[in-house]
């Protein structure tokens, strides 16, 4: 049970690390703005940049791991992690910036998938959903303590210096990684369109575009949740790192409440979560008249962000391993290449809705995409009851 627990800290630090990096951005938009003269907006398409590079890049290197060890492969993957979070410690100018967020982004979302695969193996299957949802609170453990930390270096020192901070932390990681994982996991071997199989069951397809639909609708407005905090509800940049703390403690309470869910038929629960985004997201509209009211908005809004991570990846394993068992490692990647999508949707709307209309566009735009998953949850629901019902009268036909 030690080792399983210090394994399990180890996954859970490879997600931090990894959230330190993808989320950083959103805390120091300002500063690389305004250190490279360049717009928020600009700036802002990092996000979407980052997002549409690791949803695209996951699922070709998942494919591609082959024969390749588990252990081996994250290694490699991390040694790049690392190299390109010291690209953007130096870079001399925007562009070599961005070069260096494309690098971070092509290996972040195969060491998710392959972190996600590791706590599927070391973990008993009772205790399965709750690994799978500590990992994913490895990210919201970032917001709530690397991003206000990164935001704060940002500020008081150099937005440079953040960065270097992730990458001497991902070094001690991989160094834990090394001394604690086994080596002996292998990638099963299957041809790329045996693997895609998996994504034309219509109860992976349907929950992928749920991730999607969801991970918009928050982005649309977390991409630009420190220029809401300031200037929709104007307070002070010196509160800002408290104020991203609070919202990341919000966030890893979703996180764990996402692992509840998943022993609990969390799936069935969500279109009702959506149904309160909508309201909250609608609200957002009211946000410059009412500061303190609007800030408890905004904190629900924390709450709800990662609900659905833990019910969709438990239900992608599950697909995977009673249907497509050759589909494992690329099963444990749909979440966070589908949530990057939706990262890219989300952030670019709300890039758009603040161009042509200012901040006060965010929430009614986020609602559309709340309101579509609502309509996707209540479809996926359906199509998994219909496969259950359908393996109830084979095992019966069989039976008889």
């Amino acid at each position: 049970m030690r080792t399983f627990n210090f394994r399990a800290i180890i996954l859970i630090l490879i997600a931090f690390v990894l959230g330190c990096s993808e989320f950083i951005i959103v805390g120091i938009l300002n500063d690389l703005a305004h250190q490279f003269n360049k717009p928020v907006t600009t700036v802002g398409y990092l996000v979407t940049i980052f997002a549409f590079v690791y949803a695209f890049s996951t699922p070709i290197l998942t494919a591609l791991i082959g024969k390749f060890r588990y252990f081996w492969s994250l290694f490699c993957f991390m040694i790049i992690f690392i190299l390109s979070n010291l690209l953007s410690f130096i870079a001399p100018n925007y562009e070599l910036l961005v070069v260096s967020r494309i690098m971070t982004a092509l290996v972040s979302g195969i060491i998710v998938s392959l972190a996600l695969t590791f706590a599927n193996l070391i973990a008993p299957f009772e205790k399965r959903a709750w690994l799978v949802s500590w990992v994913f609170s490895g990210f919201s453990i970032a917001s709530v303590f690397g991003v206000p930390l990164g935001t704060w270096i940002s500020t008081t020192f150099n937005w440079r210096i953040s960065f270097a901070v992730i990458a001497v932390v991902s070094i001690i990681t991989l160094v834990l990684f090394t001394l604690s994982m086994p080596t002996t996991p292998i990638a099963k071997s299957s041809k790329i369109l045996e693997q895609l199989s998996l994504v034309r069951d219509s109860r992976v397809w349907l929950g992928a575009l749920l991730v999607m639909l969801s991970a918009s609708g928050i982005y649309v407005f977390y991409t630009y949740l420190r220029p809401i905090l300031t200037t929709e509800l104007n307070f002070s940049t010196d509160s800002l790192s408290m104020l991203l703390f609070v919202f990341g403690l919000m966030s890893i309470i979703s996180n764990r409440a996402s692992g509840y869910l998943a022993e609990n038929n969390g799936l069935l629960r969500m279109p009702l979560v959506y149904s309160c985004q909508v309201i909250l997201f609608i609200l957002m509209i009211f946000l410059p008249y009412v500061k303190w009211p609007g800030l408890l908005v905004i904190l629900l809004l924390g709450t709800t962000m990662y609900l659905l991570n833990s019910p969709i990846q438990v239900h992608f394993f599950s697909v995977a391993e009673k249907d497509y068992p050759q589909s494992l490692v690329l099963s444990s990647s749909l979440n966070s290449i589908f949530f990057n999508f939706g990262i890219s949707l989300g952030s670019a709307t709300g890039g758009v809705l603040v161009a042509s209309h200012g901040l006060s566009a965010i929430g009614p735009g986020a609602s559309v995409f709340a309101i579509l998953s609502i309509v996707i949850a209540i479809l996926l629901n359906k199509e998994i009851n219909r496969h259950n019902k359908m393996n109830i009268n084979k095992f019966a036909e069989i039976n008889n």
